[in-house]
């Protein structure tokens, strides 16, 4: 499987080794598989703004969550990507992850 993963966060685009590019895919595919009325990841937009709302545009249609959901999403972002190379300061304030297939 070919896939591209593509991770901006605080506006800085991040240069991702094959591990961590994989970690971030197979986690984000654990989130998306958990939400009801998803499929298989074609392409995907996760986009978390420093308001901390969170867009997922799945394969081309967007994926309804509630604030429960918003909050564990973002929270499981921002552990994962604080302690990476190129994310500066100590807080996520916004992330945009891209993934095609």
């Amino acid at each position: 499987m070919t896939r591209k993963v593509e991770l901006k966060v605080n506006g800085n685009q991040l240069e991702l080794n094959p591990y961590v590019e994989a970690y971030v895919y197979y986690v984000t595919e654990g989130i998306i598989k958990s939400l009801k009325g998803t499929g298989p990841i074609k392409t995907l937009l996760v986009d978390i703004d420093s308001d901390e709302l969170v867009t997922i545009v799945l394969n081309g249609n967007g994926v309804s969550v509630n604030e429960f959901v918003i909050e564990i999403i973002r929270n499981t972002y921002a552990g994962m990507v604080l302690d990476l190379k190129g994310v500066d300061g100590d807080a996520m304030k916004t992330l945009t992850l891209n993934i095609a297939q």
